[in-house]
C-alpha cells in the first residue's frame, strides 16, 4: 500500500554537504572550499598538522664518530671487602695500606699470576685480584643535529608494548618499541594520572618509559652567550645549543636521594681528561680512577664520562651527571670553560635547599 504524501507537509531538508565534491587523499594545509575535507584527506591534515608524514620523516641526526666510545684504560673492580696493597705481586698477609670496603674501581697495567692474580694500578702499587676485570664499557652515543627537528623526540628505557589508543586498557597494535630505541614525539595525552605519546598514527606509549628531549632554542635566563648545555633531570636527557639549533642530544644518569644533582645556572669551570674521583666517608666510600672526560659545573659535581655504568636514563649518580664515554668526549671536545649548564626539573621534586647538596660527587 503506497503512503500519501500531503502538500502541506514540511519538505525533508537537504544534506548540506549533498552533491560536494570530497577532497583527493592528500594532505590540505590551507584547505579551501573547492572540497570537502572528509575521510583519509581530514586524517592525513590532521597528521600533517602535528608534524607526522607519509613516510615518516626521519630526524636531521646521526650518531657521532664511534672512534669517541673507545678508551686507552684497563678497569679492575674491587670487592667490597678490604683489599691489601702491596709493593710487589705475590705478596700475602697484612698490609699497611688497604682500600676499604666500597665502590671501588681502579684502572691497571699489568697483571700478573704469581701464586695468585696481581694487578698492577696506576698508583705504582699492586693488588690481589679480589673483584672482577670490566670487561665491556657501554657504546651508547647520543645524535648530533645538522638542523633543529621540528617535533620533540626520546629514547625508550625498555621494551614497551605499542598501544592503539592512550591507556593501559585500550588495544596493543602488536608492535613493539626497543630498549633505547628512538621514538619521534607527535602529541601527548594524559589519561588518569599517566601522560602517553603519539608517536606514530595510532601508535601510544607510555610517557614514563621514554626519555623525552623537549626542544627549546631560547636561551635560559642568565645566559649570556649563544652555547648552552641543557640537563632534563625529569627526563634524564641532555641537550646541546649553539646559535639558536640543537646541535647534539643524549640520555644521562644524574644524581639520585639523597644525592641529587642540583638545579641551577652554571658554568663549566675546569676541564680534566681524566680524573680521579673519591670521598672520604667511609660508610659510603668510593674510589674511581681514570674517570674520562671530566668537566666540573658546581663544585665536585661534574659531566664525566662513566665507564662502570651499562645503562643510562635512570638517576643514579652521587650527584654527577653521568654519561656514555662516547657522549662524554663528544661534550667534552665540543665545550670550552665558562660554556653554561642548565640544570632543571619542571615536576619540582628535586630539592633545590642548598643545605641538602654535599660536596661529595660521581
Amino acid at each position: 500500500m503506497t503512503q500519501a504524501v500531503y502538500a502541506q507537509e514540511p519538505v525533508p531538508s537537504v544534506e548540506p554537504d549533498s552533491g560536494g565534491v570530497v577532497c583527493e587523499p592528500g594532505i590540505y594545509p590551507s584547505h579551501s572550499e573547492d572540497c570537502l575535507l572528509l575521510g583519509p584527506s581530514a586524517y592525513m591534515t590532521d597528521l600533517a598538522r602535528l608534524g607526522m608524514t607519509f613516510p615518516p620523516r626521519a630526524l636531521p641526526a646521526s650518531k657521532p664518530d664511534p672512534s669517541l666510545t673507545q678508551l686507552p684504560y684497563k678497569y679492575f673492580r674491587l670487592d667490597n671487602d678490604y683489599v691489601p696493597i702491596y709493593s710487589n705481586p705475590g705478596e700475602t698477609g697484612e698490609s699497611a695500606q688497604q682500600f676499604p670496603p666500597g665502590f671501588i674501581y681502579v684502572s691497571y697495567t699489568n697483571r700478573v699470576d704469581q701464586g695468585g692474580v696481581y694487578y698492577f694500578i696506576q698508583n705504582g702499587v699492586w693488588i690481589p685480584g679480589k673483584g672482577a676485570r670490566v670487561s665491556e664499557i657501554s657504546n651508547f652515543q647520543g645524535l648530533v643535529f645538522s638542523a633543529t627537528p621540528s617535533n620533540s623526540f626520546g629514547w625508550a628505557f625498555e621494551q614497551i608494548p605499542v598501544m592503539s589508543l592512550p591507556g593501559y586498557n585500550e588495544g596493543k597494535t602488536g608492535k613493539e618499541i626497543h630498549p633505547f630505541e628512538i621514538v619521534t614525539i607527535y602529541d601527548s595525552q594524559i589519561v588518569g594520572d599517566e601522560e602517553w605519546y603519539l608517536v606514530g598514527p595510532g601508535q601510544w606509549l607510555e610517557g614514563r618509559k621514554v626519555a623525552r628531549v623537549f626542544i627549546s632554542t631560547t636561551p635560559p635566563q642568565g645566559v649570556t652567550t649563544n652555547r648552552w648545555i641543557d640537563v632534563d633531570l625529569a627526563e634524564q636527557t641532555l641537550a646541546v645549543y649553539e646559535n639558536g639549533q640543537l646541535i647534539f642530544a643524549t640520555v644521562i644518569a644524574s644524581g639520585s636521594e639523597p644525592f641529587w644533582t642540583r638545579p641551577g645556572l652554571f658554568q663549566i669551570f675546569q676541564k680534566k681528561e681524566t680524573e680521579t674521583m673519591r670521598n672520604n666517608d667511609l660508610a659510603d666510600f668510593y674510589y674511581l680512577e681514570n674517570v674520562p672526560w671530566t668537566m666540573y659545573f658546581d663544585g665536585a659535581h661534574a659531566l664525566h664520562g662513566a665507564y662502570w655504568r651499562t645503562r643510562f636514563g635512570y638517576a643514579q649518580s652521587h650527584g654527577c651527571i653521568n654519561l656514555s664515554i662516547g657522549d662524554s668526549h663528544w661534550l667534552f671536545n665540543w665545550a670550552v670553560e665558562k660554556d653554561w649548564v642548565y640544570i632543571h626539573d619542571r615536576t619540582g621534586k628535586t630539592p633545590t635547599d642548598p643545605a641538602l647538596y654535599t660536596e661529595g660527587a660521581y
